[in-house]
């Protein structure tokens, strides 16, 4: 992963990333059959780990809105070429030309997260911590805002560093989900 983040898949042959891992560029190939598959495999890889501590997040008795800020910080790249985030664009940039397995893999990914924050969502609704929302379209449109602000954060745009992100979109969760302070 760190790899893929330092170079990019274009910019990474199988021997150089062989050397890095200690392996040959035919025992890559044998395992992944193509840069495009080690990458997917990469990403499902790290979204594991991060599906662990996301779980953990969320199973905890808390209040929703500490359990949904703490989703969003899970979610947003640390900065500029966060090694996660780098595997994303690139998963991205590449799904035109991509299988529809591949895609429907992407999908998993990404429905994964979906269900978690509707679940989120509809939890803090039902406990009258949030607005009643629809939670399917709310956290479509969320996630729509994260992925957009992560992209910027990743790439590392001026003026979208992660800390004023998060206050972008507190403002944003203040606006429309949290009730409003009595």
């Amino acid at each position: 992963m760190a790899t893929i983040a330092a170079h990019g898949l274009d910019g990474l042959t199988m021997a150089a990333l062989g050397r890095e891992v200690g392996m040959s560029s035919g025992h890559l190939l044998y395992y992944f059959r193509s840069k495009d598959e080690l990458l997917l495999r990469t990403l499902e890889w790290s979204e594991g780990r991060l599906g662990i501590e996301r779980g953990a997040l969320l199973s905890h008795s808390g209040p929703a809105r500490e359990r949904l800020r703490s989703f969003v910080e899970l979610y947003l790249p640390e900065g500029p070429r966060d090694p996660h985030w780098t595997l994303w664009l690139e998963v991205w940039n590449r799904s035109q030309g991509a299988g529809e397995q591949a895609r429907a893999r992407q999908a998993a990914i990404e429905g994964a997260w979906h269900r978690d924050l509707v679940a989120l969502v509809a939890e803090g609704i039902s406990r009258e911590e949030f607005r009643s929302v629809d939670p399917d379209r709310y956290a479509t449109r969320l996630r729509a805002l994260l992925d957009g602000f992560s992209v910027h954060i990743a790439v590392g745009i001026p003026g979208t560093e992660r800390a004023q992100v998060l206050v972008h979109i507190g403002e944003f969760l203040e606006g429309t989900l949290y009730h409003p302070h009595v």
